[in-house]
C-alpha cells in the first residue's frame, strides 16, 4: 500500500453515500500518522503562536507611550516617614526631599542588550516553543491514534488526524481563558 500525500483530504459524503463513486483515502502506517499530525500542527498550530510572538515582539520593541497623567513637578506630593502632626521645618523639608533623591537611584539601563535584542529572542522563544509544541503535540496525539486504530483494526481516513489537530488546537485555547480572565 502505497502511503497517501499531504494533505490528501476528500469529500467525505462518498463514505456516507454508497452509490457514490467517491471513495476515502487512508492511512495504515503508525509512522504516516504521525506525519499528518505533525504536518496539520505545523500548518494550523504554530501560526497561533506566531502571531502572538509579533505581538510580544512589537510590543517590547515598541513600548506604548505612558501618557502624562502625572505632573512634571511631583515635589508637592512627596511623602515622608514622619508624623503628619509633628510640625516640619521648610528647610527640613527640602533636605529631606534632596536626601530622598540622592538615596533613589535611576535604574541601569543593560548596558549588553539592546531593546531588539530582547524583543528578537522573545519572538525566537516564541517561534522555537511552537515548533517544540507541534512536534510534542503530534507525537503524543499521533501515535496514540495510531494505536487505538490499529488495535480496533479500523481504517483511519485522512481526515482524522486534521481534526484531532483542530481539537488539540481548541483545547490549548480555552485553557487559556482562565488564565487571561485573571489578567483582565
Amino acid at each position: 500500500m502505497s502511503s497517501p500525500s499531504w494533505p490528501s483530504l476528500y469529500n467525505p459524503a462518498g463514505e456516507i453515500n454508497p452509490n457514490s463513486e467517491a471513495s476515502g483515502i487512508y492511512i495504515y502506517d503508525s509512522n504516516e500518522v504521525f506525519r499528518f499530525t505533525l504536518i496539520w500542527n505545523l500548518v494550523l498550530y504554530t501560526p497561533i503562536f506566531v502571531v502572538c510572538g509579533v505581538y510580544a515582539f512589537l510590543n517590547l520593541s515598541f513600548p506604548p507611550s505612558r501618557g502624562n497623567s502625572v505632573a512634571e513637578d511631583d515635589s508637592h506630593s512627596t511623602s515622608y516617614p514622619l508624623s503628619p502632626l509633628s510640625p516640619i521645618s521648610p528647610s527640613y523639608r527640602t533636605s529631606l526631599l534632596k536626601q530622598q533623591q540622592a538615596t533613589v537611584k535611576p535604574p541601569k539601563p543593560n548596558e549588553r542588550r539592546s531593546r531588539l535584542t530582547f524583543a528578537l529572542l522573545v519572538l525566537l522563544a516564541f517561534i522555537t516553543l511552537s515548533v517544540a509544541g507541534a512536534v510534542i503535540g503530534a507525537a503524543v496525539v499521533g501515535y496514540i491514534l495510531a494505536g487505538l486504530f490499529n488495535a480496533g483494526n479500523f481504517n483511519m481516513s485522512t481526515w482524522v488526524p486534521f481534526l484531532w489537530v483542530v481539537i488539540q488546537i481548541l483545547i490549548g485555547l480555552l485553557s487559556l481563558q482562565s488564565s487571561i480572565i485573571d489578567i483582565i
